[in-house]
């Protein structure tokens, strides 16, 4: 029996093909997917990768390399369990935190140095099935369906680095980028009590979308966008997020802020950036890096159930597998109104 996924061979070479249908091991559950978005980190790997993907040698955990079979943030039925598996069953319908780590997902599992993904370096969610180790499905609560479910892993990214911030109940915060991730933070801000969330973007589309989710909206093609942040705070925000991965964007970011404030860097880089030391040492600011999630799924979960990180603000375009290159990667380059591309395996 065959199946069709969605498999990562270089830069802007994603090809659509068959493959077998994998099998649970003792310690797996095999999942028929139903819903998959399309990451920032996938288009990364779609325009400028290798960056996750290994090509040269296999993973330590998983054993293999590219050609990988993408897709990392998905939802679907437990159609099968390995012999070894305990509190979940075929029937359930589930999330997956997709994540490589020797230990699996204890301790700063995200801080593992080979930490790896499913869908990066192990076959993941663009494909009819597949299969992964039990540790990993979060089951989904009544009220959440498949397609909100496949938003838990992006929105993990984002209340992750609220959570990771100093940010408190009451101060304000600057959300620099406003694609599918920077959008989700907005929402993560609102969720931990912040009052004036500033969402700096220059698409149209975009800023519309975070003026729903009850942003700020500065526009830098027509205003200085550290000067205007520091107007309207009275000398700037307590913490920013930086979610765009440009350059001089980061810089901008580490400005934005007040005295004693923090950037928090959520984007994941293709090359260099440069910044002054001394705005950060003269000011005494932080820099801090995140690098996806850890023991947030289940408050993720909790947090959809309120309302919170809602489908229907966020999801723009629903298309099947076998359109994923032209109606998703291509799509997502081309058309900034884009915010996240649900894929259906058929």
């Amino acid at each position: 029996m065959s199946m069709k996924v969605a498999r990562w061979y270089g830069q802007r070479d994603i090809r659509v093909e068959t493959a077998p249908i994998p099998s649970p091991k003792a310690h797996q559950v095999k999942i028929a997917v139903k819903y998959t978005g399309i990451c920032g980190s996938d288009l990364h790997e779609y325009l400028g990768g290798p960056i996750f993907i290994p090509t040269k040698d296999n993973h330590p955990y998983s054993g293999q390399k590219a050609p990988i079979t993408m897709g990392h943030e998905f939802a679907g039925e437990i159609v099968e369990v390995g012999s070894d598996v305990t509190g979940v069953q075929v029937g359930d319908r589930v999330t997956v935190e997709p994540i490589l780590a020797k230990n699996g997902l204890t301790g700063k599992y995200n801080l593992d140095e080979n930490l790896g993904f499913v869908g990066l370096m192990a076959d993941g969610g663009f494909a009819e099935f597949c299969v992964v180790d039990a540790e990993l499905v979060h089951k989904l609560p009544d009220s959440i369906d498949y397609e909100q479910g496949a938003l838990t892993e992006p929105a993990a990214v984002a209340l992750y680095a609220v959570r990771q911030s100093k940010l408190k109940a009451g101060d304000t915060a600057a959300v620099f980028g406003c694609g599918p991730i920077g959008l989700l933070v907005i929402e993560a801000l609102r969720a931990a009590g912040a009052t004036d969330i500033y969402a700096v973007e220059l698409s149209a589309e975009r800023q519309a979308k975070a003026t729903e989710l009850g942003a700020i909206v500065i526009d830098p093609a027509k205003v200085d966008a550290v000067a205007e942040i520091k107007r309207l705070t009275g000398g700037g925000a307590d913490v920013s997020f930086e979610v765009t991965g440009v350059a001089p964007v980061l810089k901008q970011s580490i400005e934005a802020i007040k005295n004693d404030g923090e950037c928090v860097i959520v984007s994941i880089w293709e090359g260099e950036a440069s910044i002054h030391p001394n705005e950060i040492v003269i000011k005494e600011k932080t820099v801090k890096g995140i690098i996806a999630y850890r023991d947030v799924f289940p408050a993720v979960l909790k947090l959809m159930e309120q309302g919170y990180f809602s489908k229907d603000k966020l999801v723009t375009k629903r298309i099947k597998l076998e359109n994923i290159v032209e109606e998703g990667f291509e799509a997502l380059v081309k058309e900034k109104s884009q915010v996240k591309i649900l894929v259906e395996p058929k």
